[in-house]
């Protein structure tokens, strides 16, 4: 097989692993978004999205998976990537600006012959071997200018998806015609729809080759691909990650790749998915993932569910009792719970725009923070304290570091600490303390083989994680990022 051919045939894929962190509130926060979270079997959905596209090519070679993020995000990403196995380059989008500049700064990135598949990270697709043959017919079928969809066969009048309406078949190739893309209907057009036996869930996975998308971009929203250019032109790297050029990329518009091309591109393919496939856009959709009892009681954790019926509980911290309800959701998390009905899940979103308007930090940030290096948890705090429980991975670091209003006492419970203070290193144990006076530079690091953690209690007229000087740093991090 020739050089060209062999780039044809190895399918990249590109997973797109932007998020708001909005509908799946208090669980999902917007630093901590659902593609993270360990949904399912105590894994993300980013981590079971890069374990299926693990095997998708049968020959392996040295393509990494793509995947493309937001800075905030980048070591949850790598951590994921580490985690599922697989070699990975990150894009760090400079903001948030939709698919069709995600899927275009891959292109543009890529060589013009590479055949890409454009993945969500935040969708559950459990027969991972299903969705491999259906990729592999679909790129076997693929022609140089084509750019192909998928659609899931519906099992249910969904008004939560967009629906793809399909053309006749020619012959028996892999790929339909797409008649019509239609948005997201009300129940009763949803029902007609399907009831017509040529409409699929528009499932936003997409594959063509790089040329493909660039060119149909040229046509139909050329201002985005001109910036996209420039933004690669600048990019910068930092090893697997990539950063684009900030400013060409602030002046990019904000679309999706379907109102930008696919509603408008000519040559246009689907592929059918008969699989099970969930996109978890809401609390409904991640209870349905959920075994339930004789009374359609769902539980996950230490829920309790007495003389209820239809109600799903998430309790991973502590118990959670629910008394003769119906139809109920109820989501606890060490900071925030959640309490509604099925019918108001899709109004979640909105209450966290309302917590956001209000300047609650609980739309941001859980308790337990990750970090690189591990992470904390904040346990307690009052004024002038703060009391925090840390975990640093085995051979870890924290940066080379000082601040102007705190100072610190470190508890070691378990493991040993290396820990640089001024111009001493010595090394703790448990139940051994140590303490940081306010503007001294110091240091944490885990020289062991096992996790080190720790309670560090903070003191001081300010104790915002920005009182941060960082004089060193392993993971790249600027004093204005933690």
């Amino acid at each position: 097989m020739d050089a060209d051919n062999l780039i044809k045939s190895h399918i990249t894929p590109v997973v797109l692993c932007g998020g708001a962190g909005t509908r799946l509130w208090p669980l999902s926060r917007k630093l901590f978004p659902k593609q993270f979270i360990p949904i399912v079997g105590n894994k993300s959905l980013l981590r079971l999205t890069l374990e299926r596209l693990r095997g998708l090519n049968s020959v392996q070679s040295s393509s990494n998976i793509v995947c493309v993020a937001a800075e905030d995000h980048r070591f949850l990403v790598a951590e994921a990537l580490e985690q599922s196995g697989v070699a990975g380059t990150v894009l760090l989008e400079p903001a948030a600006r939709n698919t069709a500049a995600a899927m275009t700064l891959a292109a543009v990135s890529t060589a013009p012959d590479a055949t890409l598949l454009f993945c969500p990270a935040d969708h559950y697709i459990p027969d991972a071997d299903a969705f491999t043959v259906m990729v592999r017919e679909a790129a076997q079928a693929l022609t140089d200018d084509t750019i192909v969809t998928f659609g899931v066969v519906p099992t249910f009048p969904s008004t939560a998806y967009g629906y793809i309406e399909m053309g006749a078949r020619e012959h028996a190739q892999a790929l339909y015609p797409v008649s019509r893309f239609i948005e997201k209907p009300v129940f009763q057009r949803a029902h007609e729809l399907i009831s017509q036996g040529n409409v699929l869930w528009n499932a936003g996975i997409f594959l063509c080759r790089a040329k493909a998308l660039i060119a149909a971009m040229h046509v139909h929203a050329d201002d985005i691909l001109v910036r996209c250019r420039e933004t690669m032109a600048n990019a910068s790297y930092d090893r697997q990650f990539v950063r684009p050029g900030r400013e060409a990329f602030l002046a990019c518009r904000s679309e999706s790749f379907d109102y930008a091309v696919m509603e408008r591109h000519a040559n246009v393919r689907v592929a059918p998915f008969k699989g099970a496939w969930s996109d978890v856009g809401s609390w409904n959709a991640v209870a349905d993932l959920t075994p339930a009892d004789d009374a359609g009681n769902r539980i996950e954790g230490d829920g309790h569910a007495i003389n209820a019926s239809n109600t799903f509980i998430h309790a991973p911290c502590r118990p959670v009792v629910a008394l003769g309800t119906q139809d109920m959701l109820i989501v606890d998390t060490p900071d925030a719970v959640l309490v509604t009905t099925r019918e108001h899940v899709e109004q979640v979103k909105h209450v966290v725009a309302e917590l956001d308007r209000k300047g609650r930090p609980h739309v941001a940030l859980h308790r337990k923070v990750a970090r690189p290096w591990g992470w904390y948890d904040s346990v307690d705090a009052g004024e002038r304290f703060q009391v925090k429980r840390i975990c640093v991975k085995p051979g870890a670091s924290l940066s080379l570091q000082k601040h102007h209003h705190r100072a610190e006492h470190w508890i070691v419970v378990n493991g040993t600490a290396e820990v640089t203070r001024g111009e001493a290193t010595f090394l703790l144990t448990e139940n051994q303390s140590t303490y940081i006076p306010i503007g001294e530079i110091h240091r944490l690091h885990n020289p062991g083989k096992t996790h080190l953690e720790m309670i560090e209690v903070q003191s001081g007229s300010y104790l915002g994680e920005d009182d941060i000087v960082r004089l060193e740093d392993t993971y790249g991090r600027t004093t204005e990022k933690n």
